[in-house]
C-alpha cells in the first residue's frame, strides 16, 4: 500500500523528531485524532514508526535506513527523476535494474512503454515489471534480503553476467565529494558495477540528498554513468568532474534549488 501525502510528511517528521504525539499531529493536519491513528498504525505496520502511548516513535536500524521509509523519503523528487527517464527510454530495449527505491519508482514510470525486456536482483521491481503484459521479465535466484527483496550474490552476478542489455538502471547510496560512489554493502557495490559494466547506457538515478551522504564501501565514480539523473545541480566540484567527462548531467525539470 502506498502512503498518502500525509502519511509521508508525519514519515519525515517522525525521523526529523524521534517521537511525536497524536494530538499534535490532528493540530497540524486538521484531522481527527483517530484518522491520525489509521495513519500511524499503518507507518507502524511498514516499519517506519514503533507505538508509543499518546503517539509514535523513530525506527532506529543502524547502517541504512530501511527500505519501507526509503520509499517515502523525497518521494516528489524521485517521482520527477522517474518521469525524466522514462522519456529516454524507447519501446521494445532490454533494461538492467538495480535495487533502491528511485530505480524501483523509475521502473513503475515505465509502465506505459512497450515489450520491454527487464533483468533484475529485486522482486519488488520484477513484480511491478510484470503488470505491462507485453514486457519480459527475468529475476536472479537465490536467497533473498527480506527487507530489500533482493537477492545478491551468486545469482545476482549470473544474471548479470549472462546479458548485455541496452540500459542499465541504479541508484546509489551516497556520493562523496571528490565524485566516489557509496554504499552499505559490498554487494550492493558489486551489483551496481556489474550492471554499469554490461550496459550499453549506465543511467545513475539520485536525488540531490546523496551528495555528501555518508557510507563506508566505495566502488566506483559518478562520472562513469552515461546519463546521469538528479532533480536539483550536484554541488560544483562534482559538476565539474561531469562536465570534463563523457557523462551527460540531466538536470529534471530544470533546477529547483530555491
Amino acid at each position: 500500500m502506498s502512503l498518502s501525502e500525509r502519511q509521508a510528511q508525519i514519515a519525515e517528521m517522525v525521523r526529523q523528531q524521534d517521537c511525536i504525539r497524536v494530538e499534535f499531529l490532528a493540530r497540524h493536519f486538521n484531522v481527527t485524532a483517530q484518522t491520525i491513528r489509521r495513519d500511524l498504525n499503518l507507518l507502524c505496520e511498514r516499519g517506519i514508526a514503533r507505538r508509543l502511548h499518546g503517539g509514535v516513535q523513530r525506527m532506529d536500524i543502524p547502517g541504512n535506513v530501511a527500505y519501507a521509509w526509503r520509499q517515502t523519503l523525497n518521494s516528489e523528487a524521485k517521482q520527477t527523476i522517474a518521469e525524466e527517464v522514462a522519456r529516454h527510454v524507447p519501446n521494445g530495449v532490454s533494461l538492467a535494474f538495480s535495487i533502491g527505491t528511485t530505480p524501483e519508482i523509475v521502473s513503475k514510470a515505465l509502465l506505459k512503454h512497450q515489450f520491454l525486456r527487464i533483468f533484475t536482483n529485486n522482486l519488488n521491481i520484477a513484480m511491478l515489471a510484470c503488470v505491462n503484459p507485453t514486457f519480459e521479465v527475468t529475476v536472479a535466484g537465490g536467497r533473498l534480503r527480506n527487507e530489500d527483496r533482493d537477492v545478491m550474490g551468486a545469482g545476482m552476478e549470473a544474471l548479470f553476467s549472462a546479458y548485455k542489455v541496452d540500459i542499465g538502471i541504479y541508484g546509489v547510496a551516497g556520493v562523496d565529494e571528490d565524485g566516489t560512489l557509496l554504499d552499505f554493502y559490498e554487494e550492493e557495490v558489486r551489483a551496481r558495477q556489474m550492471i554499469r559494466e554490461n550496459s550499453r547506457s549506465a543511467f545513475l538515478v539520485l536525488d540531490h540528498t546523496k551528495f555528501g551522504r555518508a557510507a563506508h564501501v566505495r566502488g566506483g565514480k559518478i562520472d562513469e554513468a552515461t546519463k546521469i539523473f538528479c532533480d536539483r545541480t550536484p554541488p560544483a566540484a562534482i559538476l565539474s568532474m561531469v562536465e570534463q567527462s563523457g557523462a551527460q548531467l540531466i538536470v529534471c525539470k530544470g533546477d529547483m534549488t530555491p
